[in-house]
């Protein structure tokens, strides 16, 4: 009776092994007190075995060998295999939790950019996004980059997609980490950032590599990083360590004028704020620091009192729009943009002043 129940017994049997073990002792009338008497077990070991919830240990196995006559090792083989599918449900679990993890991330841009290599199986492809975040776990990925950041919570366009927005800040982090920078220095920045201002009516294959060498000599990285879908984002600015400051653009309106104002913008966040903030322009905040960095683009860019005199010329004519900007020194489209945002003149006037900017393929 014995034998026939070990011939049916199936490796991958979902039962714990206690179960084959009560099916024994029916077989042969043998109550669990008298297996524990036999064997010297307590009966709550006994007990607890057969319900699962003790593993049968090799001594343990040893025991049942002597009282039952069945070989020990069919006891370990059987808990062995037991513990080893319960692993593997787990894993099965885990692995399930992760694949919905890594479909709320925006994985086909991701790999698009080169952020991330494409693999053909999916647990692997969350091993890259894993790797791309720096984290072991999805778990670590809440606790390092949603939880400890007011802002994100504070946002609703970043609740509507905070994997997107993630993913974005985690690449310029990236970028940045490759830039060798100067300790920061907010009086060489400062003098930096209006050298940086000549330079709005250059190309952007002079401005962006000059703009990204002169503001590392003040301590700040500068990166540039394509908007991915759902990140709603057109600037950030944030603190990698005390002394090394980044500040983020993705070109998210690719006109002159906004990305110049964003990029003066985020860094009167830098000049201004403190050091263990992250700002992130164009998800709706309504934070007065917000409007202060505001204020820092528009003067820096234009100075309030001569950009005040001009209007009051009351000339807002293209010649008069361009003879400005050369007296003023930049590009005419961020006068068109500074008049059109302070409802001077309509969104619809003189818009071929401004020049778009377009990423080009592969970058």
């Amino acid at each position: 009776m014995v034998e026939k129940i070990i011939n049916k017994y199936e490796p991958d049997y979902v039962s714990p092994p206690g179960e084959t073990l009560s099916d024994i002792l029916d077989s042969i009338n043998m109550s669990q007190a008298s297996l524990s008497e036999r064997t010297g077990r307590p009966r709550k070991t006994i007990n607890e075995i057969i319900k699962g919830k003790t593993r049968i240990t090799p001594e343990t196995a040893l025991q049942l060998e002597k009282v039952l006559g069945i070989p020990a090792s069919f006891w370990n083989n059987r808990e062995k295999q037991y513990r080893e599918f319960l692993a593997k449900e787990k894993e099965k679990r885990k692995i399930v939790k992760q694949l919905m993890w890594l479909s709320k991330f925006p994985v086909k841009e991701m790999i698009k950019f080169n952020w991330i290599k494409k693999t053909a199986n999916k647990s692997l492809q969350v091993i890259e996004i894993l790797k791309f975040f720096g984290i072991a776990k999805p778990k670590q990925w809440e606790r390092i980059w949603y939880k400890p950041s007011a802002i994100y919570r504070k946002s609703k366009a970043f609740e509507s997609n905070p994997f997107a927005l993630s993913a974005w800040l985690r690449q310029g982090e990236i970028e940045a980490q490759k830039i060798d920078c100067k300790d920061y220095n907010s009086d060489t920045f400062e003098t930096i950032l209006h050298g940086i201002r000549a330079l709005t009516n250059k190309h952007p294959d002079t401005f962006i590599p000059k703009m990204m060498e002169m503001c590392a000599k003040a301590g700040v990285a500068v990166v540039f990083v394509p908007e991915i879908k759902g990140a709603r984002v057109s600037g950030a600015t944030r603190w990698l360590y005390p002394y090394k400051a980044l500040i983020q653009l993705s070109l998210r309106y690719k006109w002159n004028d906004h990305l110049w104002f964003t990029f003066f913008h985020e860094a009167g966040h830098i000049m201004l704020h403190g050091k263990r903030e992250l700002f992130i322009e164009g998800i709706g905040d309504h934070d007065p620091s917000e409007k202060v960095a505001d204020r820092f683009s528009a003067n820096l860019l234009i100075d309030n009192k001569l950009y005040n005199q001009f209007v009051k010329r009351d000339d807002f004519s293209r010649q008069s729009i361009i003879t400005f900007a050369n007296q003023t020194g930049i590009a005419p489209g961020i006068i068109v943009g500074r008049l059109q945002h302070d409802k001077i003149i309509g969104y619809s006037y003189f818009n071929d002043l401004k020049v778009k900017y377009i990423w080009v393929k592969g970058e």
